[in-house]
């Protein structure tokens, strides 16, 4: 019983899951940058943001395999987005929450 009330809630998270969307900036970032997220990874910042909203974070940092993203969660929407090299020198302010995407 237990896990059938698991897998409703489950379900029902992922069913209103909302895809990001991604700013002028970011977008502009992403170009210059020649960053490229695969739809697979796009998949899951949409599924982790999601959770990260449920448990109150609102805006978060995204650390995938090739890039860094700050999303806010509030609205789904990627603010910025920098490769890895360029994220290790970086201080980031004003998020609540992390979210490590591996493969």
């Amino acid at each position: 019983m237990i896990q059938q009330g698991f897998q409703q809630h489950f379900q029902a998270a992922v069913s209103t899951n909302e895809k990001s969307t991604i700013s002028k900036h970011a977008q502009l970032r992403m170009n210059q940058r020649s960053i490229e997220i695969a739809s697979q990874t796009w998949d899951k910042i949409a599924l982790k943001t999601n959770e990260a909203k449920n448990m109150g974070v609102t805006e978060s940092l995204i650390i995938t395999e090739n890039a860094a993203l700050i999303v806010s969660t509030k609205n789904n929407k990627v603010i910025t987005v920098m490769d890895r090299k360029e994220a290790t020198s970086q201080i980031f302010t004003n998020i609540n929450g992390t979210i490590i995407l591996d493969k």
